[in-house]
């Protein structure tokens, strides 16, 4: 596994009040790694994810994402990650064409490149018949696919999926993370939250939230032989239940 650092995160806390929805955290995730953050709904994941993307200040704590601050250089983060949240991110009412323009403009790319990346794009997705259809129109795994390209279209240095297989089959799972894995050999590192436990044993090393802390962190395979269970559902169950 590449050496290099992309995040490192030293005991960083979000407070609400006197609630800690992200509890003193601490950890690396390292060039082309694929990194997947779990945890239960209220476990502190998504907090955690938008103080690391710069769009929610921290309380405490250290936080360094594609080799700038959080605290002092959010916007600078922001241009160099791609991002994909749990609801479908780009405009229904634009085209596939328009989507991509669209973006691709917001990410600084200029005409001749953004037409470059988006026939590229479209050939490598299969959506010559409908790239000048509405996005509405597609389907729900097309959508998904076509939302991760578009994250990937400045050819950021880390890119984050905040549960991006929900509510698509599991044909479209598996194609989905067949794009993962092209992305993480190509050497963009993947920050990925999912709630299917079957989707971290894909991962290169995992974390689990618990009440806004990590209760572990290493490879899947360490962690089972760690809890001595057969999954990573079972790992997930032990630590819930504990």
């Amino acid at each position: 596994m590449n050496t290099d650092k992309v995040i490192h995160v030293n005991q960083l806390t979000k407070m609400f009040g006197d609630f800690a929805a992200v509890n003193g955290i601490s950890f690396e995730v390292y060039k082309g790694e694929i990194f997947g953050f779990l945890g239960a709904n209220g476990a502190g994941k998504t907090t955690a994810m938008k103080m690391l993307i710069g769009i929610s200040n921290p309380t405490s704590g250290q936080a360094n994402v594609a080799g700038f601050d959080v605290f002092t250089h959010a916007e600078d983060i922001k241009k160099n990650i791609g991002y994909m949240s749990q609801k479908f991110a780009l405009y229904d009412d634009l085209t596939v064409m328009e989507n991509i323009t669209f973006f691709g403009g917001i990410y600084g790319l200029g005409r001749t490149k953004i037409k470059e990346k988006a026939a590229l794009l479209i050939e490598e997705l299969g959506l010559e018949d409908v790239a000048s259809k509405l996005v509405g129109a597609l389907p729900l795994g097309w959508k998904q696919k076509l939302s991760f390209s578009v994250a990937l279209l400045h050819d950021p240095k880390i890119v984050f999926l905040d549960e991006p297989t929900g509510g698509v089959d599991p044909i479209t799972r598996r194609q989905f993370w067949e794009m993962i894995y092209k992305a993480a050999n190509h050497g963009t590192t993947v920050f990925v939250t999912t709630h299917y436990m079957d989707e971290a044993e894909y991962c290169d090393r995992v974390s689990i939230m618990v009440n806004g802390k990590i209760e572990a962190l290493d490879t899947p395979k360490k962690l089972k032989e760690q809890f001595k269970v057969d999954n990573m559902n079972d790992v997930f169950l032990k630590l819930a239940r504990d």
